[in-house]
């Protein structure tokens, strides 16, 4: 993250194309921002067209920009500067909730509010759905395990589901709070912990053992009341040091982690005026981009604890972002 666009007062500095940090809007707008100016580059505007900005993800290589908006999933290429996607994913039959691409950008896959999660194959044309997995309760969160061959989901019923892309099936289940709604989900990079926050406020840990062994799959490590109000996000670094838990309560808590899964509150970022909705670690786990109600977004310092950009744009919740400032 801390490479910055270089410039003189005759060569004004040109957007760094190798930090992507993009925020979407309940005011149906996907906002592209230079991270350290603060200055918004590019605005898909979407004039005309209906339905919310659910998520964002980036594809590894950095061409592709996936949305969730309302039930359809946009594709844009971030290298084009036409606010037209290149792809329109259209096959559920409610709010799109979550969004994963492969590692290779191959294929996307996809959870919504009408119980089912989807995966499209990118390569073919006709918006083709590869694969769907019916899930019983409307999905909250989807991701993609870093082996490429299984997803894990979570849902309303409280559930969280390890679905294998191979077999067609889910091979495992987990219910650690009964039927309270799991709001979000986040693997370590190395697949070796799982980390579940629910709607009130509870955060779940499972150490992630290898399929080869003869201990469980997911092994309860620990649990902790992360925040007093509705979670909205959890979040594991990339280094897999920090945890970051988003909040009704208008705060973002960063949470260490030990070699144990001993979880200890480290700081609380505070600084956004309403809900927390959404956030992105920069690749060295030295920053972190959050996405809120009051508007706007922020850019904090993982050391300090503070803000060091907010962008300002949005004239409704941001509650999605997505930053990807690593190699392509």
């Amino acid at each position: 993250m801390p490479t910055t666009s270089t410039g003189s007062k005759s060569n004004p500095a040109r957007h760094d194309m190798s930090v992507i940090l993009v925020t979407g809007s309940y005011d149906h707008e996907i906002r592209f921002w230079e991270a350290w100016s603060g200055i918004c580059s590019r605005t898909i505007a979407r004039t005309g067209e209906s339905g919310q900005v659910n998520r964002l993800a980036i594809s590894n290589d950095k061409r592709f920009l996936g949305a969730a908006i309302h039930k359809k999933i946009h594709i844009y290429d971030i290298g084009s500067a036409s606010s037209d996607p290149i792809l329109v994913l259209d096959k559920h039959t409610n709010n799109v909730t979550s969004i994963a691409f492969n590692s290779e950008g191959q294929w996307l896959a996809s959870g919504s509010e009408d119980s089912t999660i989807r995966i499209w194959d990118l390569r073919s044309p006709g918006n083709i759905v590869h694969r769907t997995y019916e899930n019983g309760a409307p999905v909250n969160d989807v991701i993609v395990h870093p082996n490429q061959g299984e997803l894990i989901s979570c849902d309303q019923a409280g559930s969280i589901k390890q679905w294998e892309l191979t077999d067609n099936l889910c091979s495992h289940e987990l219910t650690p709070a009964g039927d309270v709604p799991i709001r979000s989900i986040s693997l370590a990079s190395d697949g070796s912990c799982l980390v579940a926050g629910n709607n009130k406020g509870q955060c779940y840990v499972w150490k992630v053992n290898d399929e080869s062994t003869s201990l469980p799959r997911f092994q309860a490590v620990t649990r902790f009341l992360a925040h007093n109000k509705y979670l909205t996000r959890c979040l594991l670094s990339p280094d897999a040091k920090y945890l970051a838990t988003c909040s009704a309560d208008t705060t973002v808590k960063i949470w260490s982690i030990s070699p144990g899964y001993d979880f200890k509150q480290e700081k609380i970022l505070v600084g956004h005026q309403r809900w927390v909705w959404d956030c992105a670690f920069s690749a060295d786990s030295a920053y972190l981009v959050t996405a809120s109600s009051d508007h706007t977004a922020r850019l904090w310092e993982m050391a300090s604890g503070e803000t060091v950009r907010q962008y300002n744009g949005h004239h409704k919740a941001a509650v999605c972002c997505a930053l990807h400032d690593g190699a392509s």
